[in-house]
């Protein structure tokens, strides 16, 4: 569990607060396999049996004062008596990780009936749903991608393949042959669903098949599939062949019958179902079909903000069934795999709420698909999570940010049905009253309790069989994570800016822009960015100004006395200029747009900033770095006279080599370089599967590279300028915080 803070030295009074002008609060990334110092937690047993605090109901943690007949709880004062139990365990301090540890991880005993113990088979499943009405281009990708699949998934697990176009398709793949079985969507909307229900179609457990043993039978199904023609798209509606337009996408009919299909064996033969939703285009037949046509220059002759229109649902189908998908135990990912709109902002919901993730692919040339599903199998994660932040009595949790869905009883409690490493969340605080913290000299307190499960494969084979003939069974393990931080109060505002964050800044700013945007529109969410930094700006000159009364011309945009916050107008400036913020009309494709909402609202600090601001490395030979960090500007390049160029945008590896490079350097650089060292590192470290690019200035097209430069780039996105985008971005950052301070000056 990494938990990262906004400032490291809390304000210590809400004056301090508005007077500093900074984010307060804290990104978490619970399922982390160690902090964000890379220590591990301390694991063991005993997680149903930590002491509570009576009145706050927060755990006993290593910093609570421990007395004689009971502890002092860190977060409230509140004094609790041992029970006999605890007295008898913490007598034998070596046996409870929570009296030696801040950072505990621990089994909590599940029953029987639950699917715990070694004999309860609670096997992982995972359905593909593959889009038929497409072209020949996107099937040969998604099989591409449903083998690397199968190679990803654990032996054991259970594995379905469904079409649909204007019926569904369901796969027996147990058998000699692989069989379908067709379910046909109505096209009238009013109908109630399908005419035959799915497990009458085929039983379910015909269905799922051991991918251990059915592998090759799985293979030879997907190798049958065909897109479906326009003329079996119109016997199905009814209408003549030469009159149907491409579509018959019955997209949000299937997944409501898969997920009602599925759901009958939650908590029997799994824990946690994923879906791959495959898509070519918007849901164009069915329920939940969407209209297209509001995309478009219609908007234009109307005078409607298309930037605000097309960023909320059109409608609740997806919303609703994904509250449907929840309670019935499956998770959803969603692979859209199209240049056309499909309405993203309607669909987004159906993965984010039940834990599932969005991809977006422009075409199928370069996707990296296959790699992204083989990325997202291989790496563990848990699922059924209940996440829940503590804070000390004098301050408390305002807005909560992330994928997950809030409890409907408790405040601060989210539920996530799917949790990786890598998926963050984020808090803001307040002040619980005026005065702040009411003893200065106290640490305020967090604390982050996590409760998950897990499934874990346990292999059984006997002593005369052979490990060919092994049989594998799971066992459903749940486990609290329990996470107890101290932060001390500033004693001046210039403490609080040395502490700052300023990547955990930018994460919690880009939350809260993103909530702006769909709530006002994209214009509202970059004016919400540059009066903050203004804010900003003008609060540190107050701060640290002697002079009051000093002229306009003297105020330090750079803040150039403070280094924690020097990075934050680049990254600012590179978020305006980001397809995040840029409007309609610069050509941001709407579901580009909301594909990185959903993006970046799961990021952790680090990645986050690498995707608005990425990293630029200079390199005097493909074995040695030459410079760690450049300004993304053409002048950094020309100044640093460095050959070879390293650009990390998170989604984008760009390897770029100056025309001027000595033709003797190996391009592209050798297999066993420093430089690939540190590619091949940075791949995998990330979640999804960075696009890696070569060029070779004055060779190849620059364009690419080129375009991430961006210091030199207007900030509206009018184009290039003449030296002055950055610099005409501090210019007004620097007139509007002198505005501010004279306003009030004057007050």
């Amino acid at each position: 569990m990494a938990v990262r803070a906004t400032v490291s030295r809390f304000p210590a009074t809400l004056e301090a607060l508005e007077s500093c002008a900074v984010q307060w609060g804290v990104a978490v990334t619970p399922f982390a396999a160690a902090d964000e110092r890379g220590q591990p937690p301390t694991t063991g047993a005993g997680g149903d049996r930590v002491p509570r605090c009576e009145h706050c109901w927060a755990y006993f943690s290593s910093h609570c004062d421990l007395e004689r007949w009971g502890w002092s709880c860190a977060l409230c004062g509140t004094l609790n008596g041992f029970d006999d139990d605890t007295a008898r365990r913490f007598q034998r301090p070596d046996a409870c990780p929570e009296l030696n540890s801040s950072f505990v991880d621990l089994e909590i005993p599940v029953d029987e009936p639950e699917g715990g113990g070694d004999g309860v088979q609670a096997r992982p499943v995972y359905v593909a749903a593959v889009d038929l009405a497409c072209s020949e281009e996107f099937l040969e990708l998604i099989k591409s991608a449903l083998l690397a699949a199968l190679e990803a998934l654990i032996p054991g697990s259970l594995f379905g393949l469904m079409t649909y176009s204007h019926k569904i398709g369901l796969y027996d793949v147990q058998g000699p042959i692989p069989v379908v079985k067709n379910v046909f969507i109505p096209p009238d909307l009013e109908e109630d669903g399908l005419p035959v229900t799915l497990e009458d179609a085929m039983p379910l457990l015909a269905f799922l098949a051991p991918v251990d043993t059915c592998k090759d039978r799985i293979a030879a199904a997907l190798e049958t599939l065909r897109p479906t023609s326009s003329w079996e798209r119109g016997a199905a509606s009814g209408q003549e062949e030469d009159t149907v337009l491409l579509g018959g996408r019955g997209f949000g009919t299937a997944m409501s019958a898969l997920i009602d299909y599925l759901s009958s064996e939650y908590g029997s033969t799994f824990a946690l179902a994923r879906v791959f939703a495959f898509l070519s285009g918007a849901p164009d037949y069915g329920a939940g079909l969407l209209d297209t046509r509001r995309y478009g220059e219609q908007y234009a002759s109307k005078g409607v903000d298309a930037d605000l229109a097309l960023l909320p649902e059109q409608i609740p189908f997806y919303r609703d069934l994904a509250a449907v998908a929840v309670q019935a135990g499956v998770c959803i990912d969603i692979f859209a795999v199209t240049d056309e709109y499909t309405d993203l902002a309607s669909l987004k919901f159906l993965s984010i709420e039940s834990g599932g993730s969005l991809f977006l692919y422009a075409n199928t040339d370069d996707s990296t698909l296959p790699q992204d599903i083989y990325r997202l199998l291989s790496r563990p994660y848990a699922f059924g999570c209940v996440l829940r932040l503590r804070t000390s009595s004098d301050f408390e949790p305002g807005n909560s940010y992330g994928h997950f869905f809030p409890d409907p009883q408790y405040e601060n409690v989210q539920h996530i049905i799917c949790c990786d490493s890598f998926a963050t969340y984020a808090y803001d605080f307040d002040f619980v009253h005026n005065d702040g913290f009411s003893r200065h000299t106290d640490p305020a307190v967090i604390q982050i309790a996590f409760q998950y499960s897990v499934i874990e494969p346990v292999e059984e084979t006997s002593g005369s069989e052979s490990q060919s003939s092994a049989s594998y069974k799971f066992c459903l393990k749940r486990r609290l994570r329990l996470r107890t931080l101290q932060y001390r109060p500033a004693r001046n505002i210039s403490e609080i800016y040395d502490s700052v964050d300023p990547e955990v800044v930018l994460h919690i700013l880009v939350h809260k822009v993103i909530l702006e945007s769909l709530d006002k529109g994209v214009r509202e969410g970059r004016q919400q960015v540059h009066a903050w930094l203004a804010l900003l700006a003008s609060r540190y000159n107050e701060a640290l100004s002697s002079d009051a009364q000093a002229p306009p011309s003297s105020i330090d945009v750079d803040f150039s006395q403070c280094p924690q916050l020097q990075m934050l107008p680049q990254l600012v400036f590179a978020l305006l200029r980001s397809p995040l913020l840029r409007l309609h009309e610069e050509g941001v494709h709407p579901d580009y747009r909301i594909y990185l909402q959903c993006l970046f609202s799961a990021l952790e600090p680090s990645s986050l900033a690498k995707a608005i601001y990425p990293v630029l490395i200079s390199y005097s030979s493909p074995d040695k770095q030459a410079f760690p960090r450049h300004t993304l500007s053409c002048a950094a390049l020309i100044m640093s006279e460095s050959p070879i160029f390293l650009l990390d945008a998170f989604t984008n590896l760009i390897v770029y080599y100056s025309p001027t490079a000595d033709p003797s350097i190996a391009f592209p650089p050798p297999r066993d370089c420093l430089l690939r060292t540190t590619i091949n590192r940075l791949k995998q470290d990330r979640c999804i599967t960075p696009k890696l690019t070569f060029i070779h200035g004055g060779k190849d097209d620059s364009t690419l590279f080129e375009s991430y430069l961006i210091e030199e780039q207007d900030v509206d996105g009018s184009g290039f300028t003449t030296g002055s985008g950055f610099v005409a971005f501090r210019e007004s950052i620097r007139n509007v915080a002198a505005e501010i301070i004279q306003e009030e000056i004057g007050s």
